[in-house]
């Protein structure tokens, strides 16, 4: 996708709300994209900071709560009427499948609102309802202006206002299991694999160093292949079948040769 591709106009319901929080835009005058691409890219391998935000009941959520398994982030601002919609309810397509082929609570989900005062925790609650996500473990947050941004510098995710709303780069952040972010995912809408991929990757590592506790969830995760005929994913147990005759036939050498030394 080309840098121009990878940034969305959002149309705003209320064009007062997107005049009112110009000022709070991290990035101001006419939309740069190769800059926006640019900033987005230099995040890599960043460090995230515990950043406090609020749920839709205002309960306090930080970011450490998501330490220990991955952590998928994207930007949204509530007064949109199109693309943040559109990219949020493809975003969950791509989160069910991922779900399904990687495990219902491999990795955590996040939408976070940016237009500061009005995308509040109520409003994000809303937006939630609006596009059908009932996911447990996807998160709509808000937080104040001074936090957002920080954190919207930590993820290298910029906007601009405009007088239709908001331009601003459709980007699906993944941070890994200890806090640093390892990849970005660009576009309102993009092949399922480029989410899942690096999920089982980081989901893969942490298995390689865990002990025998879920070892049956490990080998799943492992043998979990992305099947280009039909799209999807699906568990590749001829790799099951490939392993016992391996150990069958190691077994079978190993006897052999105690055999053989006790005959000796």
């Amino acid at each position: 996708m080309s840098p121009r591709g990878t940034l969305t106009v959002c149309a705003a319901l209320c064009l007062l709300a997107a005049r009112a929080s110009a000022g709070d835009a991290q990035a101001p005058g006419a939309p740069d994209y190769d800059r926006a691409l640019a900033v987005s890219q230099a995040a890599l391998g960043r460090p995230i900071d515990d950043y406090a935000l609020l749920d839709a009941n205002r309960r306090r959520i930080t970011l450490a709560d998501y330490r220990g398994r991955p952590l998928v982030v994207s930007f949204v601002y509530t007064a949109c009427s199109q693309a943040c919609p559109l990219a949020t309810q493809f975003l969950a397509k791509a989160v069910k499948e991922a779900r399904a082929a990687l495990g219902p609570d491999a990795f955590s989900v996040v939408t976070i609102g940016f237009n500061q005062p009005f995308d509040t925790p109520e409003a994000m609650g809303a937006f939630a309802r609006q596009n059908g996500i009932r996911d447990p473990s996807w998160g709509f947050l808000g937080a104040d202006a001074a936090t957002m941004q920080g954190l919207t510098r930590a993820f290298g995710f910029t906007w601009y206002a405009t007088p239709k709303g908001f331009d601003h780069i459709a980007q699906v952040s993944i941070v890994d299991a200890g806090g640093i972010l390892t990849r970005q995912v660009y576009g309102d809408a993009f092949e399922p694999r480029m989410l899942i991929e690096p999920l089982k990757q980081l989901l893969s590592g942490q298995a390689s160093g865990a002990g025998f506790a879920g070892v049956w969830d490990r080998v799943k995760l492992f043998c979990t292949v992305y099947d280009p005929g039909t799209g999807g994913y699906r568990v590749n147990y001829s790799l099951f079948i490939e392993i016992f005759a391996g150990a069958t036939v190691l077994f079978g050498i190993a006897w052999f040769v105690l055999r053989e030394q006790r005959r000796a």
